[in-house]
């Protein structure tokens, strides 16, 4: 998985290309741990993202918790079959997904 990262002040991006699974999970747990202190918007980017696990869905929902108490966190480019798995796992109720 390819994490590109565009910071400006409070505002952070990430645009996730590839796979998040149990191997690329960690990669971005740290990513997020690293980043984002101080920031008050959190958006992810899902255009490139081909597959999510449950390991994926676990980081994104601690990102969730976090970013809860500083601020907000949105998912963007959501594609048909990752979409299908927020409404499946009932992560579309949790998480702020823009199509």
């Amino acid at each position: 998985m390819t994490i590109t990262k565009n910071q400006n002040g409070t505002h952070l991006d990430l645009a996730l290309e590839g796979r998040l699974d149990t191997t690329t999970a960690p990669q971005l747990e740290a990513e997020l741990k690293q980043s984002v202190d101080g920031v008050t918007e959190l958006a992810l980017d899902f255009g490139k993202l081909e597959y999510l696990s449950s390991a994926g869905l676990r980081v994104l929902l601690s990102a969730q918790k976090v970013m809860n108490k500083q601020g907000t966190m949105v998912i963007k480019n959501v594609n048909e079959t990752i979409m299908e798995i927020f409404d499946v796992t009932g992560f579309a109720d949790i998480l702020t997904i823009e199509e």
